[in-house]
């Protein structure tokens, strides 16, 4: 397990401790609208997460994961930017069904690189605006 250790080498803070400071410090930032809802990404160890929230009245209006891409027997595993990558073209494809098209990216703390890279750039391919 990956700890970062704090001035005096007495406090130690795990990676997900600082990814939710990081998360909360974004949050101050970013808000989703009915007409521009937020594009929120989670990464848990084995799944991929993706919600456009109404930040208004608290109201998940699409959302996708990679629960739903399970892979079948006899096919080879997937990195997990291949799966971010359709999280992100899942999630644009719904968003379009329902008539959004622009969207506030909220990369939940995490770095826009690898996997949150991967998944924005297909969100945008697969044409929602950010």
């Amino acid at each position: 397990m990956f700890f970062v250790y704090l001035k005096d080498m007495k406090t130690i803070i795990s990676r997900n401790k600082l990814r939710k400071r990081r998360h909360k410090r974004v949050r101050g930032k970013v808000t989703g609208t009915a007409e521009k809802p937020r594009l929120s990404v989670f990464f848990s160890l084995r799944f991929v997460y993706a919600q456009l929230i109404n930040d208004e009245k608290s109201q998940i209006l699409v959302q996708a994961n990679s629960k739903e891409t399970t892979k079948k027997k006899g096919e080879k595993t997937k990195s997990t930017r291949v799966i971010a990558a359709e999280i992100g073209k899942l999630i644009a494809e719904r968003s379009m069904k329902i008539g959004i098209k622009e969207v506030v990216f909220d990369r939940g703390g995490y770095s826009y690189h690898g996997k949150v890279k991967a998944l924005a750039e297909a969100a945008r391919a697969a044409g929602l605006k950010f």
